[in-house]
């Protein structure tokens, strides 16, 4: 069994030298690596050229297009059986191919996926945001938890899938969640996914709140986007950050108008949230950024969802609905 592990790459020598070091450390090395570089100004062949005898390595250099097409062109130029995509964010555990061949042996599926964990190496702010991204209070464990609202989906810091499913349902769509759009494109087409929460990744993420605060709302606008290339798509795990913004508000607004009482519920929340955080970390200084870190986490998201809503859904505007029909199909 071989896997080819595809990454696009837009100006990210340093990060890549990390996913690099970590792919050489590997107990396992059935894989190959195919770098897309999507137009960088900072191009990271240099790098890559260290690692050259480490493991089998293949790297592309195109005009900027998007990490999409980027991620299609690795898959045109893959050999292996298994194609699998990290982010060029990601740092990968020594035993992961181990461990992953492992489990493919066992449970052989079609699609898989896997959660992602902060490194003892991330900054006390990257650990933050990386427990509200995983954290139930927070996401629902819809990343890959152990208890979780909604059916698992793969994402593409931590995803793979078979050569036959890249030749049935064809490569990636330019557009935001592209991933999540890919999963189900498999799942509909009759394809098997599974969640090996063994087979994680530290994924980096954003390294400060302003870049993860932009990150969730775009999440939040597209979730809509997929409710409306997919109806049947959007659960109430993807409602609660709206929900909870217009509960906050509404909170506030009586908290000062009638009684502070009504801002209990949201200080018991914010509280669970620190507790939890330093249960799961225990630092005190991580638990205590996780409190912003879930507020934008909450807030961004639920905005992007409300906007794009109200925009597209209500009002019926910024949207081509036979476009997203013929995307639907595949067409």
């Amino acid at each position: 069994m071989k896997f080819s592990i595809i990454v696009p790459v837009y100006n990210r020598i340093a990060e890549v030298e990390d996913l690099l070091q970590s792919l050489a450390a590997q107990t396992v090395k059935n894989f190959e690596l195919v770098i897309v570089e999507d137009g960088s100004t900072e191009r990271c062949d240099t790098a890559i050229a260290r690692y050259a005898k480490s493991f089998e390595i293949k790297y592309i250099y195109k005009e900027n297009e998007g990490r999409s097409i980027a991620r299609n062109v690795g898959m045109e130029n893959a050999t292996g059986d298994y194609f699998v995509f990290f982010d060029s964010d990601c740092v990968i555990p020594e035993k992961y191919f181990e461990i992953l061949s492992n489990c493919l042996k066992v449970s052989p599926v079609d699609c898989f996926g896997g959660p992602d964990a902060a490194h003892d190496s991330f900054s006390s702010t990257q650990k933050a945001i990386n427990y509200t991204m995983t954290s139930f209070l927070t996401t629902g464990g819809i990343r890959g938890g152990k208890i979780s609202l909604e059916k698992f989906v793969p994402r593409t810091f931590n995803m793979g899938f078979s050569r036959l499913v890249y030749e049935r349902v064809g490569g990636f769509r330019e557009m935001f969640s592209e991933d999540i759009d890919m999963s189900m494109r498999i799942r509909n087409a009759g394809f098997t996914i599974s969640l090996f929460t063994e087979a994680f990744v530290y994924h980096k993420r954003r390294v400060d709140f302003k870049k993860f605060l932009r990150q969730v709302y775009v999440f939040g606008m597209s979730r809509v986007t997929l409710k409306l290339l997919y109806p049947n798509s959007l659960k109430l795990v993807h409602l609660l950050p709206a929900l909870f913004v217009i509960a906050t508000v509404a909170m506030l607004v009586c908290g000062t108008l009638i009684s502070p009482y009504f801002l209990l519920p949201l200080a018991l929340y914010f509280i669970l949230v620190m507790v939890f955080a330093f249960i799961s970390t225990g630092s005190l200084i991580i638990s205590l950024k996780a409190l912003p870190a879930s507020v934008i986490q909450l807030g961004g998201y639920g905005i992007g969802f409300i906007y794009a809503f109200t925009k597209k859904i209500i009002f019926r505007q910024g949207r081509d609905v036979s476009e997203e029909v013929m995307m639907r199909k595949g067409k």
